[in-house]
């Protein structure tokens, strides 16, 4: 007998507080109990490119560009570890993770396509308008342009 397939939630995570926050969000509003554990989590961080981060490729010397990359690879490493022991703490143990390299935009539109995700949760940074025109907004862009629906968790305000 064939096992029915589980829906895919995505979280993104980046280093920022705002990602956790959605995935602790994800973790307590979809994963409950292990008994209703009804969807397949699949944790995705975004990392640029050396040449991303230099603005041109083939800036700077061999070295420094090596240097960067093990930088990266370093910072993803220590993000997914982060996001996996979120997940530990709130007994969610069964989770796939993945680092694609490139635009986080176009990563979390292909990793929906990919997964046939049902679900993406990504976390709000809250930038203002003109920021956020600058920048882009990653969440709106993939409110818009992705195949499933898409949550975007907001930080709570801070009570003075």
């Amino acid at each position: 007998m064939a096992e029915t397939q589980k829906p895919v939630i995505l979280v993104a995570v980046d280093e920022s507080e705002h990602s956790f926050h959605a995935l602790k969000w994800a973790l307590d509003h979809f994963f409950v109990s292990k008994e209703t554990h009804k969807f397949k989590l699949i944790i995705v961080h975004a990392v640029g490119s050396p040449a991303s981060y230099l603005g041109i490729a083939e800036v700077g010397s061999s070295e420094f560009v090596k240097a960067l990359d093990s930088d990266l690879r370093k910072s993803a490493a220590i993000t997914i570890q982060k996001a996996k022991d979120i997940c530990s703490s709130k007994s969610v143990d069964d989770v796939s993770t993945e680092v694609i390299q490139g635009d986080p935009r176009n990563v979390l539109c292909e990793a929906i396509d990919k997964h046939h995700a049902s679900i993406l949760v990504m976390g709000s940074h809250g930038y203002g308008a003109v920021k956020r025109a600058v920048l882009g907004s990653v969440s709106d862009y993939c409110a818009h342009q992705g195949h499933c629906n898409v949550i975007i968790i907001k930080n709570p305000k801070l009570q003075h």
